[in-house]
């Protein structure tokens, strides 16, 4: 049981609040947060999460945004490459199911390092002779500053222009391999157009709002000062309802506990209004659940669990997706497939097949050895397997002909969609 924040203090803070303090060790955001609720009294979780993970000046992103070996967390990509060239295969796959449109953007939303998007630009370039009627531009949505320099040394070689303030991309270059990348900070200054959307542990950062169910009713779970130790925070619940609770509880809701993502449901919103009138698709993969889990918000710091109220700033702070949230933010727009386990996407997708050509093209033991390890860490449920899903928003004539209704024989079949459906080898 959460205490009661005093009724007193429970104003809720939004967005600005006390100017961050200048750079000053990892003190430096506890102190800011502090000073705030000092001031305005308990914030919600997503408030906290906005605050720790992207502050201008002692964000997690903004500073570390620790990725990789050397970083907080590691992601599939960095694991092994054969993930983002499964992924890009899923693309030219779409792509081709569509009837082979001139163009098409691939929006990555969030890119890490950009390793994600490097394995997918090797596949397209790979398979140029398939796409060399279409016109391929890439576009990538990135608040991160330090994460945008290294995505262009890994993407450009560190060939990039910045752009003046008022283009809506930030910052634009040429690939390695030729194609045109452009750096946006949100999705909404992507131009419109025929695009393949990716989200690869996106929705899991964006923050979330908890709420538990009381003999009162619904209560929202905030963050405060804990009063007996002055320098430390603690969780609380709201003396009453917020704005929040009235909003984002549905009336059929069964758990004690939920966390909602309000700023997940907007953006998939907006993708799927993108979808629906420009054509494309999406691909989300992400740790998640389809409406059943309760507690999942964490912190991670140098590959281990952290409390996700110590030391604000220095960890990434994530919740699973709920798959079911978004499913319903699409509004009918789209038609959603999943979420699936990964294994069982990448299973779909011929893992097992391209395991096998590089075990037969590899000479030496190391790079057997990790091969293998990398296919273990993917794919053992234990690991990745399970614990990531994939959900893909497609129009709705992807899977439904338009005049189906009126001519059942009209159309010949329409092609499976690649991951979502089992593999058959001709």
């Amino acid at each position: 049981p959460l205490p009661a924040a005093p009724a007193a203090v429970a104003r809720l803070c939004s967005g600005a609040g006390a100017e961050a303090e200048a750079p000053g060790g990892d003190a430096a955001m506890l102190r800011h947060l502090v000073r705030k609720l000092r001031a305005c009294g308990p914030v919600t979780v997503a408030e906290y999460m906005r605050e720790a993970l992207t502050n201008p000046a002692q964000g997690y992103y903004t500073r570390r945004g620790g990725v990789g070996e050397s970083g907080d967390f590691i992601t599939s990509p960095e694991i092994s490459q054969v993930f983002g060239e499964l992924i890009g295969i899923w693309y030219i796959s779409e792509w081709m199911a569509m009837g082979k449109p001139n163009n098409f953007q691939l929006v990555e939303l969030g890119p890490g390092r950009g390793t994600l998007t490097e394995d997918i630009l090797r596949v397209f370039n790979q398979l140029t002779s398939v796409l060399s009627k279409c016109d391929v531009s890439v576009h990538l949505v990135e608040v991160s500053p330090k994460l945008s320099e290294i995505q262009a040394r890994m993407l450009t070689g560190g060939k990039v222009q910045p752009n003046p303030e008022d283009k809506s991309a930030y910052m634009e270059g040429i690939s390695k391999t030729g194609m045109p990348i452009f750096w946006y900070r949100d999705i909404q200054d992507v131009p419109p157009g025929y695009s393949f959307y990716l989200a690869h542990e996106f929705f899991d950062a964006l923050p979330i709002h908890k709420f538990q169910r009381t003999e009162k009713g619904w209560r929202e779970v905030l963050v405060d000062i804990d009063p007996e130790v002055p320098d430390q925070l603690r969780f609380v619940l709201s003396p009453s309802s917020t704005p929040a609770t009235e909003n984002f509880i549905q009336p059929e809701e069964t758990r004690d506990h939920v966390e909602v993502c309000p700023e997940a449901g907007v953006i998939v919103h907006r993708l799927a209004c993108r979808i629906e009138k420009d054509g494309g698709a999406a691909l989300v993969a992400d740790y998640g659940h389809d409406g059943t889990k309760t507690d999942t918000f964490r912190g991670f710091r140098n590959h281990k669990l952290h409390d996700v109220l110590s030391a604000p700033g220095t960890a990434d702070l994530t919740a699973d997706v709920d798959f079911s949230y978004l499913r319903k933010m699409t509004q009918e727009r789209t038609t959603t497939l999943g979420p699936i386990k990964q294994r069982e996407f990448l299973k779909n997708m011929g893992i097992d097949l391209r395991l096998q050509v590089l075990l037969r093209n590899s000479r030496d033991t190391a790079t057997r050895e990790q091969l293998l390890h990398s296919y273990d860490m993917l794919m053992n449920p234990e690991k990745m397997g399970d614990c990531f899903n994939f959900f893909a928003l497609l129009p709705h004539h992807r899977l439904v002909h338009p005049d189906k209704k009126d001519k059942p024989e009209s159309k010949s079949p329409l092609p499976p969609v690649a991951g979502f459906n089992e593999l058959l080898l001709k």
